[in-house]
């Protein structure tokens, strides 16, 4: 199962990416000025889901990527995939598994794992 990962941009905004059951991005989403927006928007995609629309394009490097629609809301922007099938896979993924998804709040500055101090033993 996919999940839903809320992070913060390097200019302090909150955004949120949709990661696959193998831990890869599968699109992020626009910029939020508050945390609880990504949280509400979460929400509102996975109950209105099936208003998602996936415009597909090709980009002038040849790699492919979707713009997802909430209705006529631009909501979110795929990562780049090497072909159309792979494309095809990241957006069979959001459809079978969003609904589903947790939330995972990563948005905090604090470190999540706590630094080990190791002290080496002096040897005689």
């Amino acid at each position: 199962m996919g999940a839903f990962v809320i992070s913060r941009r390097f200019n302090d905004e909150y955004k949120f990416t949709f990661t696959s059951r193998k831990g890869k991005v599968i699109f992020t989403s626009l910029s939020y000025e508050l945390r609880f927006e990504c949280e509400e928007d979460i929400q509102k995609f996975k109950t209105n889901i099936e208003l998602a629309k996936f415009l597909k394009f090709k980009g002038s490097g040849g790699k492919y990527f979707f713009k997802l629609m909430l209705g006529e809301v631009h909501f979110a922007t795929s990562r780049k995939y090497s072909t159309e099938l792979l494309l095809q896979k990241g957006i069979k993924e959001i459809v079978t598994y969003a609904v589903k998804s947790e939330i995972l709040d990563f948005s905090s500055n604090d470190s999540i794992f706590e630094d080990e101090i190791v002290e080496e033993e002096e040897l005689d």
